[in-house]
């Protein structure tokens, strides 16, 4: 090789380690968005995944968490427009929250559809996880890993509900999608659609009777117990999260980051998972936690729940429709071969 050659290799190999190292500076902040805020499993894990990337990407990528909708405003079933449109880099989010847009997703919210975690995993691990994170891939974002909020349980402040007609005009507050209502309604209770932090002070007002949300993930971080009374576990929901980050922001990062991301959203999700079920998965420590604080306990038998399924079968077979009769069906074969 020549002197002239030699000179221009060692330029161009300088040019590229000069790009490279522009290229992986990338921005001094990435917004990850969340519904919550940094207590219990879900904010936990979000404060977990920001420190891990940092530490493992050097300080490339810096994760700031935009806790209890500051991103959004309030407006928590906006979550998933700002990361189409890259408002938001990363999100942690509920498929109950992102379901007006990728309306396959109301499949979590199907009443009384998913009788436990095992079936839970086994959809997301099968071909339903794999169509509907396709689906979410085709609308610009890119989904990384699956984490839970949990089971959705049933609380009040006025009597013990073992049947639907104990549900009888109990004003609930609901998540704002469709679905929820119409269960609800169903079941002959008043549902009241407003974002978490009004319920909040509604539940303290006694503006509203009752909600429902996961135990661990909401009932206990939040202390329910101080505004009510009466819990029913029945599993009629489940709200799976998933931890997501734009297609903007992911092409935008290096192979080997990416990689990065991959693999600590997947350990973190997965240890995001198991602190959603703590207590309630071969355990009974969480509603153990319950009543201590004076809540009273109701759990459904398998007669019982049949009732609230049967009594909710026609808002059942209307989102079977809306979600898709195919991807229901593959569901229900798998959940039926995981009890």
């Amino acid at each position: 090789m020549t002197h002239w050659c030699l000179i221009a290799v060692c330029a161009l190999a300088a040019v590229a380690t000069s790009a490279s190292d522009v290229l992986a500076q990338y921005k001094a902040e990435f917004k990850n968005s969340l519904v919550v805020g940094p207590t219990g499993p879900w904010g936990e894990a979000a404060v977990k995944f920001a420190g891990l990337l940092k530490e493992r990407t050097q300080g490339r990528i810096t994760v700031v968490n935009y806790f209890d909708g500051q991103l959004f405003a309030g407006k928590q079933t906006t979550e998933f427009k700002l990361l189409e449109q890259g408002v938001a880099d990363f999100a942690m989010g509920s498929t109950i929250n992102w379901s007006p847009q990728v309306k396959e997703l109301n499949l979590f919210s199907m009443p009384f559809l998913f009788p436990s975690y095992q079936a839970l995993d086994a959809v997301e691990e099968g071909e339903p996880g794999q169509r509907l994170w396709k689906l979410i891939e085709s609308k610009g974002v890119i989904p990384l890993a699956w984490g839970e909020n949990g089971f959705r349980d049933l609380t009040n402040s006025k009597r013990a509900v073992h049947t639907p007609q104990d549900l009888d005009r109990l004003k609930i507050r609901v998540v704002g999608s469709p679905i929820f209502m119409e269960t609800f309604r169903a079941l002959g209770a008043s549902p009241v659609n407003m974002n978490w932090g009004k319920a909040r002070q509604a539940l303290q007002r006694g503006t509203i009777d009752g909600q429902e949300n996961p135990v661990v993930s909401v009932i206990v971080p939040y202390k329910l117990w101080t505004v009510q009374k009466h819990i029913t576990l029945w599993r009629y929901a489940i709200d799976p999260l998933i931890l997501a980050v734009s297609k903007t922001t992911w092409d935008g990062l290096t192979a080997a980051d990416r990689e990065i991301v991959k693999k600590t959203a997947v350990e973190v999700m997965a240890w995001q998972k198991q602190g959603a079920r703590a207590g309630l998965d071969g355990s009974t420590e969480a509603v153990d936690m319950l009543r201590k604080n004076g809540m009273e306990v109701v759990t459904l038998s398998k007669d019982e729940v049949a009732v609230f399924q049967s009594t909710t079968k026609p808002v059942y077979d209307k989102w079977a429709r809306k979600v898709g009769a195919e991807l229901v069906k593959i569901t229900e074969s798998i959940v039926a071969g995981a009890k």
